[in-house]
């Protein structure tokens, strides 16, 4: 494995990392609007649309933060995915909604079970449902990850 296999990774975790926290407040208004119109046939307010703005920044900064954390850190000390962290941002949309009155929405069983918090099915199953701009990004670092640590095991004598 080379030092520049490394740089790479950093680069792409670092754009990744930074594409998380840009997306994540319009994600939260986004997930707001869509299940409120979808609830009341008509678009919210703007009291709750800065409700949903208030809470995409603090997704910002807790969530954000988090996956930057992860994302900075080497992959062998990386205990939690980012995706796992991004499906955790759905408190914020959803404490919007459930003030809103919105009621859950119905969901299968293994959504049910997997997510239980989840009760909007809001969590992103990839990048890309954060933002379609970070397919790209999530892919170039996820390939990366995956050739550190192919590369790594195979010079620690593993298969």
């Amino acid at each position: 494995m080379s030092d520049d296999d490394d740089a790479r990774l950093a680069a792409y975790a670092d754009d990744l990392a930074r594409g998380v926290r840009d997306a994540l407040p319009a994600w939260t208004v986004r997930c707001v609007v869509e299940r409120l119109e979808a609830w009341t046939g008509a678009p919210p307010g703007p009291d709750v649309v800065d409700a949903a703005r208030a809470a995409g920044e603090q997704a910002r900064a807790e969530v954000g933060d988090a996956v930057s954390q992860v994302l900075a850190a080497d992959i062998d000390e990386q205990r939690v995915p980012p995706l796992a962290l991004l499906r955790g941002a759905v408190r914020y949309p959803t404490e919007v909604l459930r003030a809103e009155g919105v009621p859950p929405v119905v969901r299968d069983e293994f959504a049910e079970r997997a997510f239980p918090d989840d009760v909007y099915d809001l969590a992103p199953a990839n990048f890309a449902d954060l933002d379609p701009a970070l397919h790209e990004p999530g892919m170039l670092w996820g390939a990366a990850k995956a050739h550190v640590h192919l590369q790594r095991r195979r010079a620690d004598g593993q298969r």
